[in-house]
């Protein structure tokens, strides 16, 4: 039952691609109990309580794109952004959990401001949300084994099953805690004639959206034996926000095969082939489109996932294999996401 649950409770930002996850992104952690408990969600043998974890993800944007092709990048305009989620959770039974992540984001960038470069950054407590796992369906399979025993025929079951399979819902709300003052620069945009064009703005800046949203998803997962599948979606309703500017829609997902390398007592080491993606419409300032906001991108990279006892953590590096965006943007190179998580 090891197995099965720490494939299911895993996953790093159920949001994945481009900027717009900074703002919206929950870290659902991977919960490895002692004495074969993993996430407190899942199987008979889960425990019950309190559980905790810290998720981090570094985003290097350095590739400027004009309605999904690159073009040259001659100020050297670039942000690394950092979000880090501390996660404190509470599982009631094997089928309800509630958690809550609290982000600290820093930005850094460097941009073009008229024919001046601007440096700077901002950083600070990001939106906090509230979410609530459900799982929905769960089954385990194990095929018996028979040996003489005397001359006679006794079953012997194995200590894990051999095939897990799961479903689990996932919904909660996103509240407007991050500063979102960076929107105002939206007022003040100007353009120069002759001067480079910035490709980082207020949107891109600011540590929260000032909405009230909407975060609905769910996660499946199938393993048998050391091969295991996951994949999971998650769509966020943007409510209105600050400052006449209205954040879009999202729809993200991420999945994969993987395969278990250790299996023994405790330890667990996996390692995953994760392709994840995103797409979001062009957001609205005043009422009109904000034409430098959409995108639709897919990122591929390996993850590992391990745990001990009631400690686990994952870390996983990805690269973008598509990015299409609307205008003028800076677009990731990559991203690093790691998290830690233990239960009390």
């Amino acid at each position: 039952m090891k197995i099965s649950k720490l494939i299911f409770v895993s996953t790093i930002l159920v949001t994945v691609a481009a900027r717009a996850c900074d703002l919206c992104g929950c870290y659902t952690p991977q919960i490895e109990t002692a004495h074969r408990a993993i996430d407190p969600l899942l199987g008979s043998s889960a425990m019950t309580g309190l559980y905790g974890a810290v998720g981090e993800q570094f985003t290097h944007f350095g590739t400027m794109q004009y309605n999904g092709h690159e073009v040259e990048n001659p100020t050297g305009q670039r942000e690394e952004s950092s979000i880090t989620q501390v996660v404190a959770g509470y599982s009631f039974n094997s089928r309800f959990a509630l958690q809550v992540n609290v982000p600290f984001i820093y930005r850094y960038y460097k941009r073009p401001e008229g024919f001046d470069i601007q440096r700077g950054s901002e950083s600070g407590l990001g939106d906090v949300s509230l979410l609530g796992k459900f799982v929905l369906f769960h089954t385990e399979k194990s095929f018996v084994q028979r040996e003489a025993v005397d001359g006679k025929k006794a079953v012997v079951e194995p200590a894990e099953p051999d095939f897990t399979a799961s479903v689990i819902l996932l919904g909660g709300a996103k509240f407007p805690t991050g500063d979102s003052s960076r929107i105002k620069e939206e007022f003040h945009e100007v353009d120069v004639d002759g001067a480079p064009e910035s490709g980082i703005h207020g949107h891109d800046l600011t540590l929260g959206t000032g909405s009230h949203d909407g975060i609905f998803g769910g996660q499946i997962a199938l393993r048998y034996n050391s091969a295991f599948f996951e994949a999971e979606t998650q769509f966020t309703l943007r409510g209105a926000s600050h400052y006449s500017y209205h954040f879009a829609n999202e729809l993200s997902w991420s999945g994969g095969p993987g395969w278990y390398l250790v299996r023994k007592g405790d330890a667990v080491i996996g390692l995953q082939c994760v392709l994840s993606g995103e797409s979001k419409d062009t957001d609205r300032f005043r009422g009109e489109v904000a034409d430098d906001t959409g995108v639709t991108s897919l990122f591929l990279g390996p993850r590992v996932l391990a745990s001990f006892g009631r400690y686990s953590g994952e870390i996983e590096a990805d690269l973008p294999v598509l990015m299409n965006n609307t205008k003028l943007q800076a677009v990731p190179d990559y991203r690093i996401r790691a998290g830690f998580a233990m239960q009390f």
